[in-house]
């Protein structure tokens, strides 16, 4: 039949269940203890692996930790999306986006920092990185489309203010000075500076 999907081979199928494992694995060490506590030889041994087999997945702890958040993230960021379509104050609106995002981050700090320094610093060329990359530019375009509603705004002007916005909210994030602050104070923090851009 023309179209029909071909079926996923054994090859692929084990191939899927190994990464299922590995990130399965991965996941819970990291958020038991943190990614500076946990090895590799740890994470191969809990997904019962060998570390040549984890590397060919990975090829560091840093893209075994984009592995595991990325997905994390998209998923916060369809919240927020949601969340978002029915708030019609701009500011409000930007904010429900934003706040899902900060959650995801904060849920164990070290790793949403250093998350967020290997979304930067990382090969953009590899995989796992490329991915965070995009999940970025996701945000970046939910918030484009949010200030777009205004007609005043034009498309230009709304994506360099989204820009801004997730520079204004991966500082906030990523900044020594707020490793101690809670979800709230680092949202508050991210509004008021939204607030002025939007004031412009």
């Amino acid at each position: 039949m023309p179209g029909a999907s071909q079926p996923v081979g054994r090859r692929e199928r084990n191939k899927q269940l190994k990464l299922d494992r590995i990130t399965a694995a991965a996941h819970e060490l990291f958020a038991e203890r943190g990614i500076d506590e946990v090895t590799t030889q740890q994470i191969a041994d809990k997904a019962d692996i060998g570390t040549g087999t984890l590397f060919l997945y990975a090829k560091t702890k840093g893209e075994l930790l984009l592995l595991v958040q990325n997905s994390l993230y998209a998923e916060a960021l369809e919240r927020g999306r949601a969340d978002a379509e029915n708030i019609p104050e701009t500011l409000d609106a930007v904010m429900a986006i934003v706040r899902p995002v900060v959650e995801c981050n904060r849920t164990q700090v070290d790793n949403g920092r250093v998350y967020l320094r290997e979304m930067v610093f990382g090969d953009p060329a590899e995989p796992h990185h490329h991915e965070a990359l995009t999940i970025t530019g996701q945000t970046e375009q939910a918030v484009t489309a949010v200030l777009r509603r205004d007609a005043r705004v034009s498309e230009a002007d709304a994506a360099t203010t989204a820009r801004v916005v997730s520079a204004v909210m991966f500082l906030a994030m990523a900044a020594s000075v707020n490793v101690a602050a809670s979800v709230d104070e680092i949202l508050r923090d991210i509004r008021e500076q939204i607030a002025v851009l939007l004031r412009r």
